[in-house]
């Protein structure tokens, strides 16, 4: 079938969207891999305005390294969902005046049928939805299996507070004093809310596990700059903690520090105002003012802390330093976190910024010494302290005041509790909900806003609170906080593989095939919340037994973000890029290989509606080398050897640069062999020149996929279909470069390049004296002023002047 003289985006890339859904050709589940490879994308937060150009940016770099995997030789499995439930969600349907539950609908259909239009290789026949049923019965499922494990507990505690979600966060949600979905500034409250032992809990081995996150991060191929954040936020400090005696009392309280050789310069102690210690050791006439400064600093305690100025009181109790026996007071100051150890610090002024800033303020004696490496030993034998290690890691808070979300699935009695009757005695009155009653449903809840009080809407309906107990069958309440969406997205990686499965939340069999995920695309900005959880996550159903690993993302790459015209993409700016409208004009595989054009994929770019005109027509420069015939003639011998030597130069660059998701290079190149397949002097019928168009075509595949399919079938008369075409191969003999380039610069810049013959021997002088030589690199060497000469063979030369 011959190609037309134009080409028609728009219906080539629907018929090959329908032929490959309808051919199956991206669902390897079903089938007996022999080279099972798992490609994933982080699933994207659907909203009403529907897929953003930024989400197609980040999709279509996970799509093209998929394809790329496909066609050598692997049975690629890339999924897609919606990670629909939580706060994003429910804040829109409140904008819009719209029910959550009604809004999914629209979203859903929104989002797929944009996901379609893209041409990604996904496999729609395992989609999932987190506000499905049959997805957060599972959810609701591991939920109980950590309550079960000891690893899920209830506490009161304080947390952070979004006065405009009306809903508490974990540590990972506050930045820099601010929500991270809203930027509302975060206060503290006391509630009593559901945790994971993110930070507390023991392997089965007894190591901690922030200590086997930490040390698995050497073990995983990830972008460093997700690694190092991961390694921060654990924050393993080796310390000591020291017991402080209160005076007058048989009472101690302990302090972790890094520094025990800077004890005997300890002139106060200072408690969080979140410490358990505070009401314990606070005199009774003092009560009064200290709670007042708690109440202020848990309106403050952010904004406080990106000051130099500190605040703090007294309560009036004294401890006694173990070394030098003086009593030294007791404050209680917000720079002090109650996550730190046990909430409380020894004040060394000495040798801390900010402890000085607070002596000086309050006037507390400051005692000039000198660390004493001895005190690590003298500490422990005299049995003041011992050895220990901290983490900046906290447990994870699950508990959300919110309404759209899997409401988690714990009952408490009242009548169990009076008896200390339990699933867990250490938490009576508390049980799971028995795993053949899940799901626990959402009910449709027609006033579904937060109240703002702490409590969520649930508990406004009755018909939902109300169950019998599972322990003593009398009446019992649910619980009605709805869990964390990271909780829906720390496990979703295992449950795609497996969707239609009914019995269980993943088939052992299948995930065993498929898992660990090869390789895993997303944002570095998730890098302490969803990666961390997810890791966490993992090891815990190893643990168990329920998976043979313990690490979910063999290989992490982090993309980059996009900017418009210069400026960061907002919705208050207006310049938020929808790519429906490009796609309709220019197809969606002129806007695929535009975005992986604009730069670096880990580094992302400047979207340029110029740019992508530019990108049409090179497209369609490529259309006409097929649907128009060659020029008549014999084309010379020295050139047909010029297209294979560019030919296997260029498969081997463009398989280099896809295997390091080097896009922005691997184009470029495809974009050299082209302008070369284009000269008049390649336009004659050839072997080589088919072989060339051949190669160009499988080489474009993962890049533009609609418009591969088209050209290998209808142009070519390939098989059905190009992506499963083997990924061709280049010649090492061949691609041998015959000249070697040298840069050479002047303090760093470059000024000049010379050019060698390859194999051409050359000392480094005979390249300083070339150098000199050249016109275009003399003008900068003055060679009086020549300081340093750093040469490296076959490669560059740096002049450094003075």
């Amino acid at each position: 079938m011959a190609l037309g003289n134009k080409l028609q985006s728009s219906t080539v890339e629907r018929k090959w969207q329908e032929k490959w859904e309808k051919e199956k050709i991206y669902s390897p589940i079903s089938a007996s891999p022999e080279h099972p490879y798992y490609n994933l994308m982080m699933f994207p937060y659907p909203s009403a305005e529907g897929l953003h150009v930024g989400n197609m940016y980040a999709f279509t770099g996970a799509d093209v390294y998929g394809r790329f995997i496909r066609m050598q030789g692997n049975d690629v499995f890339e999924p897609i969902g919606l990670d629909g439930f939580g706060i994003h969600s429910e804040n829109y349907a409140i904008k819009i005046g719209k029910h959550p539950t009604k809004l999914a609908k629209t979203t859903q259909a929104r989002f797929y049928a944009q996901l379609h239009s893209t041409g990604n290789a996904y496999d729609w026949s395992k989609t999932l939805e987190t506000y499905d049923p049959g997805y957060y019965r599972w959810t609701q499922w591991i939920f109980t299996r950590l309550f079960k494990q000891g690893l899920a507990y209830r506490a009161e505690a304080p947390v952070n507070w979004c006065p405009s979600c009306k809903t508490v966060l974990a540590d990972e949600q506050v930045i820099a004093g601010k929500c991270e979905r809203c930027a509302s500034e975060v206060s503290k409250k006391k509630l009593a809310q559901w945790f994971f032992r993110l930070a507390s809990g023991q392997r089965p081995d007894g190591t901690a596990y922030p200590e086997s996150l930490l040390a698995n991060l050497e073990k995983i191929d990830w972008s460093p700059k997700v690694r190092i954040a991961q390694t921060n936020w654990i924050g393993r400090s080796e310390g000591m903690e020291i017991r402080f005696k209160i005076e007058d009392s048989n009472l101690t309280i302990p302090v972790f520090t890094t520094r025990p050789d800077t004890l005997h310069g300890a002139t106060f102690l200072v408690l969080s105002p979140d410490s358990d210690w505070v009401e314990e050791f606070t005199n009774e006439e003092n009560q009064e003012s200290i709670s007042e400064y708690i109440k202020t600093s848990h309106k403050t305690r952010f904004s406080k802390a990106k000051s130099r100025a500190k605040t703090g009181i007294f309560t009036g109790k004294y401890v006694l330093n173990p070394l030098t026996g003086k009593a030294i007071p007791i404050w209680v100051a917000d720079y002090v976190v109650a996550g730190y150890g046990s909430g409380a610090i020894m004040g060394v002024p000495a040798h801390d910024e900010r402890d000085r800033d607070f002596a000086v303020k309050f006037k507390i004696p400051i005692v000039e010494m000198q660390p004493d490496e001895s005190l690590w030993v003298e500490i422990e034998e005299k049995g003041w302290g011992e050895r220990h290690i901290n983490y900046h890691l906290r447990d994870w808070l699950i508990s959300r005041q919110r309404y759209w979300g899997p409401p988690i699935p714990m009952i408490y009695c009242e009548h169990c509790a009076q008896d200390g009757k339990g699933e867990q005695k250490e938490m009576p009155g508390w049980y799971s909900v028995p795993e053949d009653k899940l799901p626990v449903e959402l009910p449709f809840v027609e006033n579904y806003r937060p109240t703002g009080t702490g409590i969520s809407p649930l508990a406004t309906d009755p018909d939902f609170y109300k169950t019998p107990c599972p322990g003593c069958g009398q009446e019992a309440k649910r619980e009605t906080d709805v869990s964390d969406t990271f909780l829906d997205s720390a496990w979703y990686y295992l449950r795609y593989p497996s969707v239609g499965t009914s019995a269980a939340a993943w088939d052992p069999e299948v995930t065993k095939t498929w898992l660990p995920v090869n390789m895993y695309i997303g944002g570095a900005e998730h890098s302490v919340l969803h990666l961390l959880y997810s890791r966490w996550l993992a090891m815990v159903f190893k643990d168990m037994g329920l998976i043979g690993f313990e690490e979910p993302f063999t290989r992490f790459y982090a993309h980059g973000l996009l900017i418009k015209e210069g400026a960061k993409m907002s919705k208050s700016k207006g310049n938020i890029v929808v790519p429906d409208a490009y796609i309709a004009k220019f197809g969606a595989d002129t806007l695929r290989t535009y975005l992986m054009f604009l730069g670096p994929f880990d580094a992302g770019g400047d979207f340029r509606d110029t740019g992508i005109e530019g990108m049409r027509r090179f497209i369609d420069r490529i259309w006409s080398l097929y649907s128009q015939k060659g020029k008549k003639g014999t084309v010379p011998e020295e050139v047909k050897k010029e297209i294979v030597v560019k030919m296997h130069q260029t498969i081997k660059k463009v398989s280099e640069d896809i295997a390091a998701l080097r896009y922005n290079t691997a184009i470029s190149a495809i974009m050299e062999f082209v302008n070369l397949l284009r000269e008049d002097r390649a336009q004659a019928a050839s072997a080589e020149r088919d072989a060339a168009l051949r190669t160009l075509i499988l080489l474009l595949a993962p890049f533009t996929p609609h418009l591969a399919e088209e050209i290998w079938v209808n142009g070519l008369g390939e098989k059905f279909s190009v992506h499963n075409a083997a990924w061709p191969e280049f010649d090492r003999e061949l691609v041998k470069e015959e000249e070697v380039t040298i840069v050479v610069q002047v303090n760093g810049k470059l000024r000049g390049q010379l050019k060698l013959k390859a194999g051409e021997s050359k000392t480094q002088a005979e390249i300083e004296n070339m150098a000199r030589n050249d016109t275009k690199i003399s003008s900068w060497i003055v060679k009086d002023s020549i300081k340093k000469v750093v040469y490296v063979p076959g490669k560059l030369i740096n002049f450094v002047t003075g």
